[in-house]
């Protein structure tokens, strides 16, 4: 062999080894060639064994200090939820508005859309929910504008420009508007509603408002006079009848001249055949110049104001009108006054006052006679209706001596 060809053989055979020493498993089962070698397989070892103590070690000591922090991290955030429930433990629960009760409406309004409501919290009570009657209570509070002390009340001249207003031909005598005496007297109804105890009627049936269809009945103050009697029976639980004929109208026409007089001679035996009527309303609308709109806004809704209108049987020209004898005018005027102070109280807005004129207008027939004007011509169906809530309110509440 030359000398040429044992180089060769060398070179070859080192290619080769080189090779093996490099490629893995499966020329070796044990890995690459040099793996085989005995000193490199020791050291290997050696290396592998402290770096398995190492990491154990290692290990054992990450999760003690792990352990010892989510103990920690654990204690605090349950200290914190024990404070923060001890705090809301602590804490004065939230006072409950009632809700303003919602008032009864002749037109349903409409709902609104559904939002998701959470679930509740198993662990919180359910608000004890109120009785009807403290409801009703909670409606709606006293907050008066009107000076109602009775130092004020006992000022003449205060408690007439404040709470009356004179027709031009009306004379009041001396010492009759007496805000203590008036309310003195008891105006209060026998809750017994086995019988008849509130008369509504209309001397003027024909009363209508700037929307009123044509031919509507339930648009006139009639209709108004069947929504109040439904708020009284369903809501007050009182027994109420509601006359519903036409004093003012005479062959066809309205004329009402001789309105109150047709009422009277209609009433008077209606009466006698029901002498449990204790209360009895003369259901008006007045009449204002057309740029005047008598509205306020009670519980969100535009409300018409109300007017209390009583005669006292004495005028500048005649003195006494002794053909129209009345021996109920004090009663009256302090029932429209404890009406009216009912009013101040709780809806400083709504009443106009009480108009005082010289006649009768059928007020002799019970102690407790009213006439009420709701609204006027230039008012919608639906504001003088929406006065019968809050007047029935207050009518509630004089007749419940609250």
């Amino acid at each position: 062999m030359t000398k040429f060809q044992k180089a060769f053989c060398v070179c070859l055979s080192l290619c080769f080894v080189t090779v093996l020493a490099f490629l893995p498993e499966p020329f070796f089962l044990r890995g690459n060639f040099y793996r085989q070698i005995p000193l490199y397989d020791f050291l290997e070892k050696e290396a592998w064994s402290d770096a398995v103590e190492t990491d154990e070690a290692t290990s054992e000591l990450i999760m003690e200090k792990n352990a010892a922090y989510l103990a920690e991290k654990v204690q605090a955030e349950n200290g914190a939820g024990k404070k923060e429930t001890e705090a809301a433990a602590e804490a004065p629960r939230p006072s409950v508005t009632p809700v303003q009760e919602e008032k009864l409406s002749p037109e349903p309004t409409k709902a609104p859309s559904a939002t998701p409501v959470p679930s509740p919290v198993p662990s919180e009570r359910p608000l004890l929910s109120l009785t009807p009657e403290v409801v009703k209570e909670a409606a709606v509070q006293p907050h008066p504008v009107a000076d109602l002390s009775p130092e004020a009340l006992a000022n003449p001249d205060y408690f007439k420009g404040e709470f009356f207003i004179e027709d031009k031909n009306v004379s009041i005598k001396e010492g009759l508007l007496n805000a203590a005496k008036f309310l003195e007297k008891d105006m209060t109804l026998k809750q017994d509603a086995s019988a008849p105890q509130i008369l509504i009627y209309h001397s003027h049936s024909q009363e209508a408002f700037i929307d009123s269809r044509e031919g509507k009945v339930e648009d006139t103050i009639v209709g108004v006079g069947d929504y109040l009697k439904s708020i009284l029976e369903e809501k007050y639980g009182y027994h109420v009848m509601h006359v519903k004929e036409e004093f003012d109208m005479a062959g066809g026409v309205e004329d009402r001249s001789k309105a109150y007089d047709y009422a009277r001679d209609y009433l008077e035996p209606f009466l006698e055949e029901n002498p449990s009527i204790e209360v009895i309303i003369d259901l008006h609308r007045d009449g204002v110049a057309e740029n005047r709109h008598l509205v306020t806004e009670i519980n969100g809704k535009p409300t018409a104001q109300i007017m209390f209108f009583n005669g006292v049987s004495r005028t500048v020209s005649q003195g006494d009108v002794s053909y129209l004898p009345n021996p109920y005018i004090e009663d009256n005027l302090a029932f429209s006054f404890q009406l009216e102070y009912q009013s101040a109280l709780y809806y400083p807005d709504f009443y106009r006052g009480i108009y005082l004129a010289g006649l009768r207008y059928n007020l002799h027939l019970r102690p407790k006679s009213i006439l009420l004007e709701a609204g006027a011509q230039t008012n919608t169906v639906q504001e003088v209706k929406n006065a019968m809530d809050p007047f029935a309110d207050i009518l509630d509440r004089v007749l419940k001596g609250k």
